[in-house]
């Protein structure tokens, strides 16, 4: 049963901002795959919708002149894992988004929506933390950007104040140019299910294996998705080998703070991190060694 008390389809990016400043009630919905099930199972009583599925300006995924990578919120999984820009660019990130759900919600599904759930076991999370996405907000008050790492603010939480909206994902090309990289996503069923730990490596090697940059960002090992720091300031300048791939996965163990669920125990969440971390490491450079 949907418990819909109103529903509004917004024409246009500034009708939407207009019609959810108005109703403090309001919630967006695109692809509908998250808030719709909400709404069943009795989380939004009487909901009130403002639907931006048909809002074309929030749609697609362009190269700027300065070779940034735009994302626009509205963008299905299956849109951006096949786009030639992901394809090109990014495929780590086109692999991290196949694995959300089955084909059926990634037609549907928009990689906006998955960042604005605050879900801190979003697929798209931890591959968008590790390349440093910027995000633009626009609302009433105008135009502001926020970076992902500050966007997430707690569990299912996000900066987003009212009648505000999402409007693009921005990449610097200094943070995807030269870059391997690799998602992995553990979960109890192999497919069409939530993350029990995810963990996400970019890796930009040199001359003899040398780790110029590395970038490690793990979901559901804490509140949020977190970037893990201290690991990347303890491998940049090293050369790869596998020790260093298992020492990175062991001191990524001192950066999170996992919860105990049904899906799995903090400890075996934190067994988890350390294993992921050294697989997706030793998988990014692998891929860098014998691209696709």
């Amino acid at each position: 049963m949907f418990d819909i008390a109103n529903y509004e389809e917004a024409r246009d990016l500034e009708q939407a901002i207009e019609l959810l400043t108005k109703d403090p009630r309001a919630k967006l919905v695109a692809g509908g795959t998250d808030i719709l099930l909400h709404v069943r199972e009795g989380k939004l009583p009487e909901a009130h919708l403002v639907s931006i599925h048909e809002v074309a300006e929030l749609k697609g995924i362009h190269l700027e002149a300065d070779s940034t990578i735009v994302i626009k919120p509205v963008t299905t999984f299956t849109q951006v894992s096949s786009h030639p820009l992901i394809r090109e660019h990014l495929p780590f990130l086109g692999e991290a988004v196949n694995w959300v759900g089955g084909p059926q919600t990634r037609h549907a599904g928009t990689i906006g929506g998955n960042i604005c759930n605050g879900a801190t076991s979003a697929d798209s999370a931890p591959t968008l933390f590790a390349l440093n996405a910027r995000l633009q907000i626009t609302g009433p008050a105008g135009i502001r950007t926020i970076a992902i790492q500050d966007f997430y603010t707690g569990p299912g939480k996000v900066a987003l104040t009212q009648g505000e909206i999402l409007t693009a994902i921005r990449i610097a090309p200094e943070d995807y140019r030269g870059f391997s990289g690799h998602y992995i996503k553990y979960a109890m069923r192999n497919a069409m299910d939530i993350a029990t730990l995810s963990c996400s490596v970019l890796c930009k090697l040199g001359d003899a294996n040398l780790v110029e940059d590395f970038r490690l960002a793990l979901g559901v090992a804490a509140p949020t998705p977190i970037r893990c720091l201290k690991t990347e300031t303890a491998v940049k300048g090293q050369t790869f080998s596998k020790e260093l791939a298992a020492t990175a996965g062991k001191t990524a163990v001192t950066e999170v703070n996992p919860r105990t669920s049904w899906r799995a125990s903090k400890e075996y969440r934190l067994q988890l991190v350390a294993e992921l971390s050294k697989r997706a490491f030793r998988e990014a450079v692998a891929k860098r060694r014998n691209p696709a």
